[in-house]
């Protein structure tokens, strides 16, 4: 093996490592005992030392920290593979074990611009397909000023406007199933009737009354 190869597979580890220490922080997990457990087949002992000598993260009795530069780097490796997530689940319709597979690869290989450009096609989603947040991006914080999406907020629609729902992001399982049941679910296409005192939107042959903290789970794509 060529020695480029050899260090792009350790940076492929690295990055995957970064990734898992992330993942098992939001589970309220950060024991090295548990990282190395979920590591076994990553070499994870020779390549954690050499994040740590890169000043990655660092080890408190048995705690891991990410440090700036590691923090940094998870950061982007976690919002590449959620938008990766977003972006064959919804737009191309791929199965959830297939974008799982195709994230894996795709997360290793984009660029900060091409992130961006994925971020602002969907609509800046908040969160993955799974419910988890996906970190923001310089591009959230100035859409709504310099850039159009293709995919926008269902609060954004314009009275007498269609959209075609893309994702639905809602805060608890509940009120996924109380959409769905009502036929909110992505494919549908609802137009806007309403927006004071509430919103008033059709969808099919049904109109239906939503709150805003509702209709601010919902993204749509204008038709």
């Amino acid at each position: 093996m060529r020695w480029g190869d050899r260090r792009d597979i350790e940076e492929e580890r690295i990055d995957e490592i970064l990734e898992l220490i992330w993942t098992l922080r939001e589970r309220g997990v950060s024991d090295l005992d548990q990282l190395l457990e979920e590591t076994k087949g990553l070499e994870a002992k020779s390549i954690l030392r050499t994040m740590i000598r890169d000043g990655l993260f660092e080890v408190e009795g048995n705690r891991v920290i990410l440090k700036e530069r590691g923090e940094e780097k998870a950061r982007e490796i976690i919002r590449r593979h959620r938008l990766t997530e977003r972006l064959l689940s919804e737009i191309f319709e791929i199965s959830e074990e297939e974008v799982e597979q195709e994230a894996c690869k795709l997360e290793h290989i984009l660029s900060p611009g091409v992130t961006d450009s994925v971020c602002t096609f969907l609509g800046h989603p908040p969160t993955c397909i799974h419910g988890k947040p996906i970190p923001r991006g310089e591009c959230c914080s100035k859409f709504k000023k310099e850039m159009k999406p293709l995919v926008i907020p269902l609060e954004e629609l314009g009275l007498g406007e269609e959209g075609r729902i893309v994702f639905i992001a809602p805060r608890s399982h509940q009120r996924l199933d109380r959409l769905s049941a009502l036929g909110i679910v992505p494919g549908s296409i609802l137009r806007m009737h309403q927006k004071n005192p509430s919103y008033v939107l059709q969808i099919g042959e049904t109109t239906l009354a939503l709150d805003s903290e509702v209709v601010r789970d919902i993204y749509v794509k204008k038709v």
